[in-house]
């Protein structure tokens, strides 16, 4: 089969294209994770308090912080604002989020801190993963929450460090010890497993 120069340019170009633009995923995870890690540096105490938060781009003391900070800035490293993100489509969106909070509508300082909704944003906005025991199947940048029991729930970031065994990525997370790094993946029940990029 003969096929003209045309043709066969047309398909280099769209390899290429495919090659650039997965390139370009897997370097925004890569970039993510590093982000992630660069937080561990931090001295963060554990604290869920109720913070007045400037918006767009508002933090909570940079000493303090809940799983759900870990996450927000993260992407923040990478000038994405989940606080914004979340708000916008809560605003518009308020029904299909979750009802935990007897909120009549979004709250721009909270919503951004509860793992029900950063699933919930994640699942609508992001890349739903799998959910398995297969370590291989966790890749840096990956987000994976938790449920501890009691209606408690948990938020983290993959990153590329290796646990011990080489066999498991680990996991920037605070769970009460401040924003640290563990190999913890497969330690709690997995409920949500995704990937954002704005």
């Amino acid at each position: 089969m003969n096929i003209s120069a045309s043709t066969y340019l047309f398909v280099i170009l769209g390899c290429v294209f495919q090659s650039t633009h997965l390139f370009a995923q897997v370097n925004f995870y890569n970039r993510l994770a590093d982000s992630t890690l660069v937080l561990t540096k931090q001295n963060v105490h554990y604290d869920g308090s109720y913070f007045v938060l400037d918006y767009p781009n508002g933090d909570v003391p940079s000493n303090k912080g809940v799983c759900t900070d870990v996450v927000v800035r993260a992407y923040r490293k990478l000038g994405v604002d989940l606080q914004k993100e979340v708000h916008q489509d809560m605003k518009a969106n308020f029904k299909k989020y979750p009802k935990k909070w007897g909120l009549s509508g979004p709250d721009k300082n909270i919503d951004h801190r509860r793992v029900p909704n950063l699933m919930t944003f994640f699942s609508r906005k992001g890349i739903v993963k799998k959910i398995s025991l297969n370590p291989e199947d966790y890749a840096p940048g990956d987000i994976v929450c938790w449920d501890l029991g009691g209606g408690t729930t948990h938020i983290g970031m993959v990153v590329k460090s290796k646990s011990t065994d080489g066999k498991r990525h680990q996991i920037v997370h605070n769970i009460g010890s401040g924003q640290v790094m563990e190999d913890c993946l497969f330690n709690y029940k997995i409920i949500g497993h995704y990937q954002y990029k704005k």
